[in-house]
């Protein structure tokens, strides 16, 4: 039986707003195309409702890059909802939104949704963290319950941690609970030398491997760089291959 893939990506859009200061949804989108995904999970998505297609970020972003779209937001007002996104090329199953909202900070939140890749399915959760190494703490210790679940054969994890510290707490909540990820350097997209966004899959070895997307478009469209990764669905009964250490793609 051949072996099935699939490309995830994480990409934190900035609303919009590139390294230039202009925001520019028409960019972003072309940036979106050019990581030819699969599944990608976007954070601070702003959609205001004012008559401008372009500012109803979700919906222009969809239509433009060719996905469905599912709304996390984490703040709702008047003009416009902002938060996450999860885009997909597959038919959704379930999905619903996670509150990981920290006292006292601004909320937070997370996507879940089951996803029928290949015919398999797939569970797919998507995340943005604090800024606080304890609000962090606290999110992590949120998503662990949801994370550990034995649910579906393959769960993929796509968010921007907002953390780079190989041994913060954090981070090492999520690695035991879904193994190890690749800490790729995507911030800031001009010159990136921290690696806040992360893809993590369960199981590992089905994360074939993960590059930093870094095209002239990437680089000014947002202030981080895109990350994605390509997931192998392998048959049930076909050997795993080990890929502990899975470098970061150039």
């Amino acid at each position: 039986m051949p072996v099935l893939r699939f490309i995830a990506a994480t990409y934190n859009i900035h609303k919009c707003v590139g390294t230039d200061r202009v925001c520019d949804p028409r960019r972003v989108a072309r940036v979106i195309r050019e990581l030819a995904a699969d599944v990608v999970g976007l954070q601070e998505v702003e959609s205001r409702a004012d008559g401008n297609r372009q500012s109803e970020q979700m919906n222009y972003l969809a239509r433009a890059a060719g996905f469905r779209a599912l709304a996390g937001p984490t703040i709702r007002r008047r003009e416009g909802d902002y938060g996450n996104v999860l885009l997909t090329r597959w038919p959704v199953s379930q999905s619903r939104r996670v509150d990981i909202s920290f006292p006292g900070k601004e909320p937070r939140g997370a996507i879940e949704a089951l996803l029928r890749i290949h015919g398999r399915p797939v569970r797919v959760v998507v995340t943005h963290l604090g800024l606080a190494g304890a609000e962090r703490r606290y999110q992590a210790r949120c998503l662990e319950t949801l994370l550990c679940e034995e649910k579906e054969e393959v769960l993929v994890l796509l968010g921007d941690m907002n953390d780079w510290f190989p041994r913060s707490r954090s981070l090492r909540l999520f690695h035991r609970c879904m193994g190890r990820a690749p800490g790729c350097a995507t911030f800031p997209s001009r010159r990136p030398f921290l690696g806040l966004d992360r893809i993590w899959v369960r199981p590992s070895e089905a994360l074939s491997s993960v590059c930093v997307h870094k095209s002239i478009a990437a680089r000014v469209a947002s202030d981080h760089l895109p990350l994605k990764g390509e997931i192998r669905l392998r048959a049930r009964s076909s050997p795993s291959v080990p890929t502990s250490g899975l470098p970061c793609m150039p």
